[in-house]
């Protein structure tokens, strides 16, 4: 039975991905279509792939108990449920479009069975927070009529309630399933097939070959690593496991402390999401919500992504030369050279995908399908590296298993939106936001932050984001904020709850890894990321550091925000060329502050007091150096 599944999975695993590359290269399904085609394969893998108890009876001499067998039945029956489901609405999409106000017995069932697929799916995937919050919201949507007339909407129908959720796209088949529908699940694939073709090896040589022979060498190979996975993968739970079993081992070895180990590779995994040109899925629902090119928002996080990844790397140097470590070659791999010049051409695919995104204008969809097909034909440059078919097909299948879990948050998701959207209580929230800040936008700003962390912590970083999207954004939009700064601002805090304690998802895999405590990795986590946590306020006042500007104002926001980072840096270590005392890291932090503000005044005296700084602390380390040497002629 088992054989059975497995190849049943594998089988439809395949489908899916085809059918994908299909509609990208060949034929756009109209939306309805697309979406429930791509919701129904993503539902029957789900429920085939993951068991409806958390822990199964083990069987004795190949005999399932009873609750094995009961938990296949259910699996099968649900994922038949859920095809049916889906071809049903594949096949009716356009009477289903017309019906959808005065819905049959059949369109309500079937309305009703895809809402219950749909949380089961999710419960089983990411877990019972999002499930949570879309059951009180479909509560709402059956007795709102009843709470004070703040909250109160006017009342409706079930059938209504269902059909609106359930089969229009203003619900579970809305823009979250179909961004997810018509790129994200591309993208998965694409990242899936590249690390499979060599890349991904490829990655860890070059980050080694870079960084490894220098002092915290270990550790900056976490970070050069995290990157380069990350800003394909866009999990920063995966990164983890992937990198992390390789890189937290040699941080232990090279001296880091195991909370520091899981801290590094916690937090530069979860920067991955911030860097493109995938960033966790979550810059094509930006670029769907805000009606823009998916370039502008890539272009939009070129600068905070980058002050992030400086700030993690100083912070790492830094403890370094605190710790007395010294350069030395941590990895006894290829040379890089020779690893460029043997499999460089694996990269050939990220290039074409980066050429045709940002430089040709192509659409995403287009552009991940080119550059998918590429990834075979550049393995053929060389024998070492080519991917047979049954390689090719287990990339396929593993890409599709890896998008399950986004398909999952973003149908439950749109759970959410299709009752915010029917009975309107988005302004409402929005409204209520604005008062309890008092109309101020820093107030605001701290509530945003908070909702966002503490509704990040149940929930993925695509589905956080996408329910606070709704009511959070456009309140901040309200009292001035760009459209693009808001939507990011959610973006940053959404994925932040994942290092955030007490619960701290992507900090749980590294301290498993590491062997150390959650709570005290995701501490330090949460102080190597400080930066991350500043910058979305400073983009907000300041949308320079988001490409929006002149060329000068852009590039003075840059320069000066690279400063602020690394005085920043330097004053949560307490080390610069030598011991920092405590008053001089109180005046780097204003100067930091100072830095990265976007402002000419505050640039101006920010420039001036790092050039003090520097040089106080350079004529401190020479007075230092010096005093041994008088010490011992006296002697």
């Amino acid at each position: 039975m088992n054989k059975v599944i497995g190849w049943t999975v594998g089988s439809i695993a395949i489908c899916m991905a085809l059918f994908h590359l299909y509609a990208a290269g060949v034929q756009l399904f109209p939306a309805l279509q697309q979406r429930s085609a791509h919701l129904g394969f993503a539902l029957a893998l789900t429920f085939l792939i993951y068991p409806f108890f958390k822990k199964n009876i083990k069987s004795d001499g190949g005999t399932l108990t009873i609750q094995n067998r009961l938990s296949l039945s259910i699996n099968i029956v649900f994922a038949l449920i859920a095809a049916a489901t889906a071809l049903y609405i594949f096949t009716n999409h356009i009477e289903l479009t017309r019906s959808l106000n005065t819905p049959s017995t059949l369109v309500v069932i079937m309305a009703t069975f895809l809402i219950l697929m749909t949380l089961e799916a999710a419960r089983r995937t990411v877990g019972w927070g999002l499930p949570i919050v879309a059951i009180i919201f479909l509560v709402y949507a059956f007795y709102g009529q009843n709470l004070p007339l703040m909250f109160a909407h006017t009342g409706y129908k079930f059938e209504n309630i269902v059909t609106q959720v359930g089969l229009s796209t203003e619900g579970i088949l809305g823009i979250p399933v179909g961004v997810s529908a018509t790129y994200i699940v591309l993208f998965v694939i694409f990242g899936s097939l590249l690390e499979r073709s060599g890349a991904g090896q490829l990655f860890m040589d070059l980050a080694m070959g870079l960084v490894g022979r220098f002092r915290g060498g270990a550790a900056k190979v976490s970070i050069v690593s995290s990157a380069f996975f990350g800003s394909i993968s866009g999990s920063p739970t995966s990164n983890v496991v992937t990198t992390g079993v390789l890189t937290i081992p040699l941080m232990k070895k090279e001296g880091y402390k195991s909370e520091y180990a899981g801290a590094i590779e916690s937090i530069a995994s979860t920067g991955g999401m911030f860097l493109p040109p995938i960033m966790g899925a979550v810059s094509f629902l930006i670029a769907d919500y805000l009606g823009v090119a998916y370039s502008e928002v890539v272009f939009a996080a070129i600068i905070p992504a980058i002050m992030y990844f400086m700030a993690v790397f100083i912070m790492v140097d830094l403890r370094a030369g605190k710790m007395g470590l010294h350069g030395k070659k941590v990895y006894e791999g290829p040379d890089l050279k020779k690893e460029l010049r043997t499999k460089g051409h694996l990269l050939i695919p990220l290039v074409i995908l980066i050429y045709l995104l940002l430089i040709e204008k192509a659409s995403p969809t287009l552009s991940a399908f080119w550059a998918t097909l590429s990834i075979p034909f550049c393995t053929y440059l060389r024998k070492e590296t080519r991917m047979g078919l049954k390689k090719i097909i287990e990339s396929l299948q593993q890409g599709v298993k890896f998008s399950l879990m986004v398909v999952s948050a973003c149908a439950c998701a749109g759970i959410v939106i299709g009752v915010i959207n029917m009975t309107g209580i988005g302004l409402r929230l929005s409204g209520i936001m604005v008062n309890l800040a008092d109309g101020k936008l820093f107030m605001l700003l701290l509530l945003t932050m908070i909702v966002s962390i503490v509704l990040g912590m149940g929930l993925p970083p695509v589905a956080s984001y996408i329910i606070l999207s709704v009511f959070a954004a456009p309140s901040m939009i309200e009292l001035g904020v760009t459209p693009m700064a808001a939507h990011m601002f959610i973006f940053f805090f959404a994925t932040l709850a994942h290092i955030t304690p007490p619960v701290a998802v992507t900090v749980f895999a590294a301290s498993a890894v590491a062997n150390s405590h959650p709570t005290k990795t995701s501490l330090i986590a949460c102080r190597l990321g400080l930066v991350a946590f500043i910058v979305p306020y400073l983009f907000v006042y300041g949308p320079e550091l988001l490409l929006n500007g002149s060329i000068v104002n852009i590039l003075l926001a840059g320069l000066t925000g690279m400063m602020g980072v690394f005085i920043l840096s330097a004053a949560l270590e307490g080390f610069l060329k030598n011991h920092i005392s405590l008053w001089t890291r109180c005046i780097m932090l204003i100067d930091a502050i100072l830095l990265m503000s976007v402002g000419f005044v505050s640039d101006l005296i920010g420039v001036f007091l790092f050039i003090f700084i520097l040089f106080y602390e350079l004529k401190i380390k020479k007075y230092e150096d010096k005093v041994p040497t008088q010490s011992s002629s006296i002697g």
